[in-house]
């Protein structure tokens, strides 16, 4: 009786193990912190690093080993942060550049995915614009800005088309990338489905390259909120970029600094969100 009680008992283990695997598996689907040590643990690194450097140079301007011209502490920084969200001094700037930068980042990411697309279906001119693109960024876009603002003026539209500019390519390239790693039995179902090529890339394609698709979106609002920025800097009427611009010609760092903090916890803020939901779709594709 033993002997035939035996097996039954470790086919009884090893149902229960896979079951635990099973609950294991869901638990970490469900929460995403479960399972992450080593992402958790890069997390601690980088904040420490970035504490580490923020008290560094609190330290170094309140030694005077940092002139207060060229910087002034963190502390005051943050300070000066509240005090422009407090008051309300600059709402009209920022909110203009907020339009600006969303209108560039849209633009940018739905031209990008078309023209993408149009050339993956292409390969004949995928393979002359490829090297053109390659070196896109190379080539410092601002050149061009004389002939947006001769073509739009100096407002807001010359702007937006800059940062459309700047995020455009890195979507496209991206939308490449992920058309190329659609594997070809998803490629299939659209045409078992008989789905005509339109459909088959909105409804099938594209969804299946989407975690290449959100690392595109991440570049194209980095790059649209460089274009915005810098382009308010060289010529503009209004923007976080103009008021940094006369806040430093005339020496008031606490304005400049409180700005530009504020341009840096806006896009690390966006990014964060971005990657969060980048590492989500890694999972669920099965992209660890």
């Amino acid at each position: 009786m033993e002997g035939h009680r035996r097996p039954i008992e470790l086919s009884q283990t090893s149902h229960n193990e896979n079951k635990g695997r099973r609950h294991a598996r869901f638990d970490t689907d469900r929460n995403p912190m479960i399972g992450w040590p080593h992402l958790s643990k890069t997390s601690l690194a980088r904040a420490m690093i970035l504490i580490g450097a923020v008290l560094a140079l609190e330290l170094l301007c309140r030694s005077g080993i940092i002139d207060r011209v060229t910087m002034i502490p963190p502390s005051e920084m943050f300070a000066a942060l509240w005090q422009i969200i407090r008051t309300g001094r600059f709402k009209q700037d920022i909110l203009f550049t907020t339009d600006n930068i969303a209108a560039a980042s849209v633009l940018a990411i739905a031209a990008g995915v078309l023209l993408g697309a149009a050339l993956h279906a292409w390969p004949r001119a995928r393979n002359v614009v490829s090297p053109l693109l390659s070196a896109y960024y190379a080539v410092p876009t601002f050149v061009f800005y004389p002939l947006l603002v001769i073509a739009f003026g100096t407002g807001r539209l010359a702007l937006i088309v800059m940062g459309t500019l700047f995020g455009v390519v890195a979507m496209m390239v991206n939308t490449m990338l992920g058309l190329d790693h659609v594997p070809p039995a998803i490629a299939k179902t659209g045409a078992i489905m008989r789905l005509d090529p339109i459909r088959r890339l909105f409804l099938i394609r594209l969804p299946a390259a989407a975690p290449h698709l959100i690392t595109g979106i991440k570049l194209a609002v980095a790059y649209g909120v460089i274009g915005i920025v810098a382009g308010e800097f060289i010529l503009a009427t209004a923007g976080i970029g103009k008021r940094v611009s006369l806040a430093y010609d005339n020496f008031d760092n606490k304005t400049m600094y409180g700005m530009l903090l504020m341009l840096l916890i806006g896009v690390m803020c966006i990014n964060g969100l971005l990657t969060i939901w980048e590492k989500r779709l890694h999972r669920r594709f099965g992209q660890r």
